[in-house]
């Protein structure tokens, strides 16, 4: 695990996690001296973590409105400084995305914990996920494709956020359902690990008033098919981010149509995948939704 822990980073690495590209950080570097790289024998730049962290401060400061001019003027001491005084006005939600990151980074747990109980002090969990998690997870995304970060620091930060998650669902698991007309199982197929989306989505749903089954990953359509016998009008739902294959993917979803469509039952179906699915196997109990946002709608 050691080995996967990044430490030196790219100029490219500091423009996919900063948002400032290459040229610009090279100029602020000529012309400000705001970083000191490292140079490989054959003078290739490379960085490490308190260089990212500076230039992730500095980007913040310069979106607030500080020239780079001036803010190359200031000690080493101020930089961070003027950031405590930017975060304690309580409205950079950019200030947040980047702690997540430099946590991330640092596989921080204690400043994981303070940036989020920092925002819950302002905001509803709902605001916290769609405007700081969701962002940060699409990031990460990103990130990760492009190899700026570690399948361990991508873990690490998806652990945390699906704890918070967890804790948040526990305290409307506990509530009585009000809305006893439909019951909502949640799963993911066979092989599909991506549950964050189907976790939150969980949330959403006690919240609303319904109850919820949730059986989380690689759940075969048999396994599903047992609830049909302990319960009525269900609506199955499933997230398919890399899962099921497109070669697949239309026999599974033929297959779940099926097994478990007996009386009302529904099944809702979102992720990357379906855009794979057949329209001709569309039909008004089994539905495709575009985003999560769409889903909760329906509610």
């Amino acid at each position: 695990m050691i080995n996967n822990i990044k430490t030196v980073f790219s100029i490219k690495d500091l423009e996919n996690l900063s948002g400032i590209k290459a040229h610009t950080i090279r100029i602020w570097e000529k012309r400000y001296n705001i970083l000191e790289p490292m140079r490989t024998d054959t003078n290739i730049r490379f960085y490490n973590l308190h260089n990212l962290q500076k230039l992730l401060n500095i980007t913040l400061l310069h979106e607030y409105g500080y020239k780079i001019s001036k803010i190359a003027t200031y000690p080493e001491e101020k930089i961070p400084q003027l950031v405590r005084e930017i975060i304690s006005k309580k409205n950079s939600q950019n200030y947040a995305i980047t702690s997540f990151k430099m946590a991330m980074m640092n596989f921080d747990q204690e400043l994981f914990f303070n940036t989020f109980d920092w925002l819950i002090t302002e905001k509803t969990f709902k605001e916290v996920f769609k405007e700081h998690f969701l962002p940060l997870l699409k990031e990460l995304g990103l990130l990760w494709q492009s190899e700026t970060i570690t399948p361990a620091n991508e873990h690490f930060m998806s652990h945390l956020i699906k704890q918070k998650i967890l804790i948040y669902t526990e305290s409307l698991q506990i509530r009585k359902p009000i809305k006893t007309d439909r019951i909502f199982v949640l799963s993911l197929p066979l092989n599909e690990i991506h549950q964050i989306g189907l976790l939150y989505l969980q949330y959403e749903i006690l919240d609303k008033g319904y109850k919820t089954i949730y059986l989380g990953e690689s759940m075969p359509i048999e396994n599903l098919q047992d609830l049909t016998k302990h319960f009525e009008n269900i609506t199955f739902i499933s997230f398919m981010t890399v899962q099921p294959d497109r070669s697949v993917i239309n026999q599974y979803v033929k297959s779940m149509g099926q097994k478990l469509l007996q009386e009302n039952n529904e099944i809702w179906l979102m992720g990357k995948m379906v855009e794979h699915i057949d329209q001709k196997i569309i039909t008004d109990r089994i539905r495709i939704f575009d985003s999560m946002e769409e889903t909760i709608n329906m509610l």
